[in-house]
C-alpha cells in the first residue's frame, strides 16, 4: 500500500476508489461526446471505402501497404504495457505494481481491439474476413497458411482472448463488492460478473493460482504475438525488411511504446480521478526508469538494423536507407530518433530534470517517434522495390488520415467508459 494510503481506512480507501463510478462530470460527458464525434466520421470514411473501393485511400502501386498497417503495428506494440507491468511485476510479487495493473491490463485489451480493426479494413473487401479462417467450409477454400493475413488474424485473437481472461480474473473480487452498494440492473450485473464470488479461502487460493498462470501465459504469447507482426515484414524479400532481428526489435519497440502510453494513462486517471493518494511518485518513477532503459535498447536496436544496412551496402537496400537517412524522410528519420532517444534520455536520465511533467512530455515523444518509427519501417521500403521501374510516392488520403485519428480517440473512449463500470485501482488488493 502506498503511504498516503495507509493512513485511511478500509471504508475510506474502498469509497475514494469507487467514488468515480458514481459521478458523471462534464468534462466526462464532453470528452465521450468528443470521442463519439470523431468515431463517427471514420465510420463514414470506411463506409465511403467500402462503397467505393480503395480507391479512395492512398494506396497506389507498389504501396500497397499505408497507414492502416502502420497503426496496426503501433497500436499492437502499445498493447505490451499490460503485458510487461501486469504480468511480470505479479510473477516477481513487486509490491508497487498494485495501483499500475488494471490500468496496464485494461490498455492492453483496448489496443488490442484497436489493432484487430485494420487488418479487416485493408482486406478491402472487409465482409469476406472470414475467409481467412481455417474451417470446413463448402467452397473448399482454405486459407494460406503463408499470408501475413492469416498469422495475424490467429496471433490477435489469441491474444485478445488471453488479455481478456487476464484483465478479468482480478476483477472478480470487485465485481462483488460492487454487487453489494449497486441495487437493481446494477447489482444484477455485477453480480453475474462475480459469478458467486464469497471470498473464501479456496476461491482465494484459486483466483491467485490462475492468475499466476495466466501471467505466465500471456508473457509468452504476447513476445509470439509481435514476433509474429515482424514476420509480417522480414519474411519478404524487401530492402530493409528481411532481417533476422526484427523480431527481437519489434518485441522491444513495442514494450517501450507500451510504457509510454501506460505513463500517460496513469497521469490522467491521477489527476481525473484524483487518485494522488494511491498514484504517488515512487509509480511514475520506476515506470520512468523502465522507460529510460527501453530507450537505450531501441537505440542499440536502431543502430545494429542501419550499421547492418550501411555496411553490406547492397544497392536497394542503400536506396531505402538514403531516403530515410539524408533523402525525402531525413526530416521525419531525425524526429524519430530525437523523440526517441534524446529526449527522454535527457529528461529522464538526469536526476534534476525527472518529474512527473517531463515524464509526461517524454511518453508523448515517444509515442510520435514510435509512430513514426513504423511509418518508416512501411512506406520508404515500399516506394522504392526491388524493380526502379515499379517505384512510386505514397500519400494517404482524408480516409485513412480520419482513420488513423478516430482510433486515439476510441482508447480515450474505452477508458472513459470503463472507468465508470470497474475502478481504476483494484479495491480489493488493498483490502488483503
Amino acid at each position: 500500500m502506498t503511504n498516503r494510503a495507509q493512513t485511511m481506512t478500509a471504508d475510506g480507501v474502498r469509497e475514494a476508489l469507487v467514488r468515480p463510478l458514481w459521478r458523471i462530470s462534464g468534462p466526462w460527458l464532453t470528452g465521450v461526446l468528443l470521442c463519439l464525434g470523431l468515431i463517427g466520421a471514420a465510420g463514414y470514411a470506411v463506409s465511403t471505402q467500402l462503397s467505393e473501393g480503395l480507391g479512395v485511400t492512398g494506396l497506389r502501386r507498389p504501396t500497397y501497404w499505408g497507414l492502416y498497417i502502420v497503426n496496426f503495428v503501433f497500436w499492437v506494440g502499445i498493447s505490451h504495457a499490460g503485458t510487461l507491468i501486469s504480468a511480470i511485476l505479479r510473477l516477481t510479487d513487486a509490491g508497487w505494481r498494485r495501483p499500475v495493473t488494471r490500468a496496464a491490463e485494461a490498455i492492453t485489451l483496448f489496443s488490442l481491439m484497436i489493432a484487430g480493426i485494420f487488418p479487416i479494413i485493408h482486406l478491402g473487401r472487409a465482409w469476406l474476413f472470414f475467409w481467412v479462417i481455417p474451417y470446413p467450409n463448402d467452397r473448399l477454400l482454405w486459407p494460406n497458411f503463408r499470408s501475413p493475413l492469416f498469422w495475424d488474424m490467429t496471433a490477435i485473437t489469441t491474444y485478445v482472448t488471453a488479455s481478456a481472461l487476464f484483465l478479468y480474473l482480478p476483477m472478480i473480487p470487485d465485481f462483488a463488492m460492487l454487487a453489494e452498494r449497486t441495487t437493481g440492473w446494477k447489482s444484477r450485473l455485477y453480480r453475474a460478473l462475480s459469478l458467486g464470488w464469497i471470498g473464501d479461502d479456496r476461491q482465494w487460493h484459486a483466483l491467485e493460482r490462475a492468475m499466476k498462470i495466466f501471467a505466465g501465459v500471456i508473457l509468452a504469447v504476447a513476445v509470439s504475438v509481435h514476433s509474429v507482426v515482424a514476420f509480417d515484414f522480414s519474411m519478404g524479400i524487401a530492402p530493409m525488411w528481411h532481417s533476422t532481428i526484427f523480431a527481437p526489435y519489434f518485441v522491444a519497440g513495442a514494450i517501450f511504446s507500451g510504457i509510454a502510453a501506460l505513463i500517460l494513462v496513469m497521469a490522467g486517471l491521477r489527476r481525473a480521478l484524483r487518485l494522488e493518494a494511491f498514484l504517488e511518485w515512487k509509480h511514475f518513477n520506476n515506470l520512468g526508469k523502465l522507460l529510460l532503459t527501453m530507450c537505450v535498447v531501441w537505440l542499440y536496436f536502431t543502430a545494429s538494423e542501419y550499421l547492418t544496412a550501411w555496411y553490406g551496402n547492397e544497392h536497394a537496400e542503400m536506396a531505402v536507407f538514403h531516403k530515410k537517412v539524408s533523402g525525402e524522410y531525413a526530416a521525419w528519420f531525425w524526429l524519430m530518433v530525437a523523440c526517441n532517444f534524446f529526449v527522454p534520455f535527457v529528461l529522464i536520465g538526469v536526476k534534476r530534470l525527472r518529474n512527473l511533467a517531463t515524464l509526461c512530455v517524454s511518453s508523448v515523444c515517444v509515442l510520435i517517434g514510435m509512430w513514426l518509427e513504423r511509418f518508416l519501417i512501411v512506406i520508404p521500403t515500399l516506394e522504392m522495390p526491388h524493380l526502379a521501374s515499379a517505384s512510386g510516392l505514397y500519400f494517404p488520403s482524408w480516409v485513412e488520415l480520419t482513420v488513423t485519428a478516430a482510433t486515439f480517440a476510441m482508447m480515450v473512449l474505452l477508458y472513459l467508459l470503463f472507468s465508470k463500470l470497474i475502478p481504476m485501482i483494484a479495491v480489493w488488493e488493498y483490502e488483503s
